[in-house]
């Protein structure tokens, strides 16, 4: 069994093979097929979900896309925190010239949408890059997207949270498992499962984090087959219409011994933006 994954690319050429504190051979999170066990999604049915995206760091070839976001209000984006650090960076976000999201468009080489650079950002200072707790981050954009393209977060609490409520997770993150990533958004079919799945799967001491329900949450399918894996960190976990999660970490893709753990939004994101 791999070591627990924190999903999202690193670096031109390759996936992050160890996020600080985490053992080595860990790597970012992505779901079915975009997302593993996924299917193509149409932008005008999800367009809050959007790419972090800098071809300086990454290339072009998928656009520069490394992590997913999701749109909160028309100038705020959230993501995992892993995704701004230094070992998927190579440096401080500040440091990224084209730093920017793309909104509004479902394949990365296509055309349409819009890129927004990125003003600023915001680390979630709860956030332990050891335990992968708190692993949250918000984006400021330099110019406002459409309000049609915000969604709601989840309030603590949210019957959305409860065990068994279907879900969808989003990206354009690894298919397989085995380095397949997509170049237009993909959506899988999930469910929020149980806390005591994701303690059973990811005890302490489990390869340096655990599950923490306080801030994470669990989802994907008991038979396993459909989940998030690498590059699709950051990406939306919604269900019932909002926003439950944000796409975090987790050991391999799809199996259903070892569910996706996400963000718990509602309990993670600051009361005020």
């Amino acid at each position: 069994m791999r070591g627990p994954f924190a999903r999202a690319l690193t670096g031109a050429l390759g996936l992050v093979t160890a996020v600080a504190g985490v053992v080595a051979g860990a790597a970012p999170a992505a779901a079915d097929s975009v997302v593993v066990g996924g299917s193509p999604a149409a932008i005008t049915e999800a367009p809050w979900v959007v790419a972090l995206s800098s071809r300086d760091r990454f290339g072009g070839t998928r656009a520069g896309q490394f992590c997913g976001g999701v749109v909160v209000a028309p100038t705020k984006v959230l993501t995992a925190a892993h995704c701004l650090g230094r070992e998927v960076l190579g440096g401080q976000p500040w440091q990224l010239r084209d730093f920017s999201v793309i909104a509004g468009r479902a394949s990365l080489r296509g055309q349409g949408g819009q890129e927004v650079r990125i003003a600023d950002t915001w680390v979630n200072p709860d956030y332990d890059p050891t335990t992968n707790s708190g692993d949250l981050a918000v984006l400021t954009l330099a110019e406002s997207l459409p309000e049609s393209f915000v969604i709601k977060v989840a309030a603590r609490g949210d019957a959305a949270e409860n065990p068994g409520t279907a879900a969808e997770v989003y990206g354009w993150g690894d298919t397989s498992g085995n380095g397949s990533y997509a170049s237009s958004l993909r959506s899988a079919h999930v469910q929020v499962l149980p806390d005591a799945a994701c303690e059973r799967a990811y005890p302490d001491g489990f390869g340096g984090v655990s599950y923490r329900k306080e801030t994470m949450l669990c989802a994907g399918d008991p038979r396993g087959g459909r989940d998030a894996c690498q590059g699709d960190s950051g990406g939306p976990l919604v269900a019932r219409g909002v926003l439950v999660g944000l796409v975090s970490w987790g050991s391999g893709c799809g199996q259903a011994e070892n569910p996706g753990v996400y963000t718990r939004v509602s309990t993670v994101l600051p009361e005020r933006l």
